[in-house]
């Protein structure tokens, strides 16, 4: 019971913070609910010409869906822990990362913990915001309700692969300590590449192609397929062994990196 209780105390740090501070909470409602407007009008402005058509396999409906959701699913791991130093980088920075190394928890353990609270949290803004859109009639509901387990155990996967994403992201600030520039460029790189501004399909055929050897569409561009229609149920197998093989990979390897990582952390005094 220690251990669970102690895991649940680190899980609730973010959400904790975030709920403390009211004006963050009315600051990610505006951002969210500005985004969602933008994204709105962009993409119906894009298809005016087109009407009832598609463009890239896609209807007005399922490109607008797609984009608003995508929105949403960045709310997800979209919590900014900067202002309190929170971050791999800042810790590294200002040498307190050697704390998370001293405790009793282990920090692969830790960072999980807090990596999942953050994850709560930010799913709480992924519901309600999905409940307002459907009710606003901007996004789509799932075609049936196999679609609606198979399109949210894909998220599930993704929202894994991106935790591993993001966690050699911070990892790398092992080696590169302050390159921030760096580490601003790989979040773009993944942004980008898992269809966060755009859905892949809207892209080049060899952009995909190099995109398909990459995990970062099978963090969101998957599941938000799946869930539109524009990958069918029939394809949902193959796209979902692949998440999991993902996981796997990247779990195999993060775990290599902070064995390495430790390696590198020096406890001055003793």
């Amino acid at each position: 019971m220690p251990a669970v209780t102690s895991a649940i105390r680190v899980a609730r740090i973010t959400p904790l913070g975030e709920l403390l501070a009211p004006p963050r909470i009315t600051a990610n409602l505006l951002r969210i609910a500005v985004q969602t407007v933008l994204v709105v009008a962009l993409w119906r402005g894009l298809y005016a010409d087109v009407g009832s058509g598609t463009m890239a396999g896609l209807t007005r409906e399922q490109a607008v869906s797609y984009a608003v959701l995508a929105v949403l699913a960045t709310r997800v791991r979209g919590l900014d822990r900067s202002a309190a130093r929170d971050t791999v980088i800042q810790h590294l920075h200002f040498g307190t990362i050697v704390y998370w190394f001293l405790r009793p928890i282990p920090p692969r353990r830790y960072y999980a913990l807090r990596a999942l609270g953050d994850q709560l949290y930010g799913l709480a803004w992924l519901l309600t915001g999905y409940a307002a859109c459907l009710a606003a009639d901007v996004a789509q509901p799932p075609a049936t309700l196999a679609v609606a387990g198979v399109a949210l155990l894909s998220l599930l996967l993704g929202q894994w692969v991106l935790y591993y994403v993001m966690l050699l992201i911070d990892l790398l600030c092992f080696w590169t300590l302050r390159n921030q520039a760096a580490l601003l460029l790989l979040v773009f790189a993944q942004n980008l590449l898992s269809g966060v501004y755009a859905p892949l399909w809207y892209f080049p055929d060899w952009f995909i192609t190099v995109s398909a050897f990459l995990p970062f569409q099978a963090t969101l561009a998957v599941p938000l397929s799946l869930y539109i229609g524009r990958l069918q149920l029939a394809d949902a197998p193959p796209q979902l062994a692949l998440q999991a093989g993902w996981v796997v990979l990247l779990a195999v390897l993060t775990r290599l990196l902070w064995h390495h990582a430790a390696r590198r952390v020096v406890s001055q005094g003793g």
